[in-house]
């Protein structure tokens, strides 16, 4: 296959996010994001479990509320007890200061934050 069509990368940092190496000259990582209630811990597990499993490498939960923040612990541990090592970031809207500040085991639970 030529590389004529491909569009050049721009040079970047690489950069950890869990054990994923993302940026620099890594490959280009799949990343996918669920569509559960997040304070739902055990739906949100299955899910990120199941997302893993199909090829995700890095997988996004929202942090929209308290409730949310206070599940993505949880979620980890579950996770873990599955097996399941892939990164979650946390997608935060608007509050995520106060989130984190709150509840400091989802910071910790957490790999990375979209704020």
């Amino acid at each position: 296959m030529s590389d004529q069509g491909l569009c050049p990368r721009h040079p970047t940092v690489a950069v950890r996010v869990g054990q994923v190496l993302v940026g620099g000259n890594a490959p280009v990582v799949v990343q996918s994001m669920t569509n559960t209630d997040t304070a739902d811990a055990v739906r949100t597990a299955i899910q990120c479990a199941e997302l893993a499993q199909a090829g995700s490498e890095l997988v996004r939960i929202t942090v929209n509320s308290q409730e949310a923040a206070a599940a993505v612990p949880e979620i980890r541990e579950r996770l873990d007890r599955m097996g399941c090592d892939v990164p979650l970031i946390g997608d935060f809207h608007f509050n995520g200061h106060k989130l984190l500040a709150t509840e400091p085991a989802c910071a910790e639970a957490l790999a990375k934050y979209r704020i």
